[in-house]
């Protein structure tokens, strides 16, 4: 007979709660499901079989064999950390367990790992890269690269983007971001001339391609359909090569969308709600990354550094 785990239950509300609830979308959802596996994995080998029995010590033993015996990066284990917050912090709140372990669990500064930014002058070069010798798509690839960073967006987020969603009259866009949560970002006069060039010259003849799948997406493939979240990463790592830079991802671009708003003077509250940041703490890393710029500034350049 199949012996049912002792987490079973506590773990399926759990996952109702965000699905039902919370809305989080499933990417998220099985991420936080597979994190709590590896925890329950942990705790039934030290013979745990209590969510009562489970203290800060045990979790903060859990963390550090995901870094030292699997070799987890930091995001991996920031993430991990940030599951059995909300884990424990639910199953608390609902009378499953007297007291929250998680609540004091802090993540070493080891752990930690501020984004990679380009560089205003290296974002320059990456939105030049596209151009005609180097793909008949290139006004797409274009107004892909502009549309990231003139907007802060998410790989998902870009290739979700319908022709609706763009409002040229107003210079908005409307995205629609994790939990189906929507958001209206500004986006500036090279973003719009960049979407303008590409429905202009090839987005008739893409859609035309396709299979009558599109749905309206505002960026498609050489075959007329919608942009996969793989593709997207391969069009930003072709048009960075173009451009003589390396290892440039999609993410990148939302990194330097929020430094140099930061860098320029704008407020956290504003560039929370441009990223569409539930946290505040989300958005303050990139104050980090500011701030590390700032002394590398005054290293270089005042005479007492």
């Amino acid at each position: 007979m199949e012996v049912r785990s002792p987490f079973a239950q506590p773990v399926r509300s759990f996952l109702t709660y965000l699905r039902v609830e919370a809305g989080m979308a499933r990417a998220t959802q099985d991420a936080y499901g597979r994190d709590l596996a590896d925890l329950e994995r942990d705790l039934l080998a030290d013979d745990i079989t209590d969510l009562n029995a489970v203290t800060p010590r045990i979790l903060a033993e859990h963390l550090r064999s995901l870094h030292r015996d699997r070799g987890l990066q930091p995001s991996s284990i920031a993430r991990h950390l940030a599951t059995l917050r909300v884990f424990f912090r639910f199953q608390h709140a609902n009378n499953v367990i007297d007291s929250d372990p998680a609540r004091l669990l802090e993540a070493p500064a080891k752990w930690r790992k501020l984004p990679g930014v380009l560089s205003p002058l290296q974002m320059k070069q990456l939105l030049a890269a596209p151009a005609p010798e180097h793909s008949r798509l290139w006004q797409r690839d274009r107004a892909l690269l502009e549309l990231m960073y003139a907007a802060g967006l998410r790989a998902s987020e870009v290739g979700a983007l319908r022709v609706r969603d763009f409002n040229p009259t107003l210079g908005v866009l409307l995205v629609t971001g994790k939990g189906d949560k929507q958001r209206l970002v500004p986006v500036g006069t090279p973003a719009m001339n960049a979407v303008h060039e590409y429905l202009a010259s090839i987005y008739v003849a893409l859609t035309a391609r396709g299979d009558g799948r599109d749905q309206g997406r505002l960026l498609l493939s050489a075959t007329g359909r919608p942009l996969e979240r793989v593709a997207v990463w391969q069009i930003v790592g072709r048009c960075a090569t173009w451009g003589g830079l390396h290892h440039v991802h999609p993410h990148m671009l939302r990194h330097s969308f929020a430094t140099h708003l930061l860098s320029g003077g704008a407020d956290l509250r504003v560039v929370q709600e441009l990223l569409g940041h539930s946290d505040i703490a989300t958005t303050q890393v990139y104050t980090h990354v500011d701030e590390k710029r700032l002394r590398e500034v005054v290293r270089q350049h005042h005479p007492r550094a």
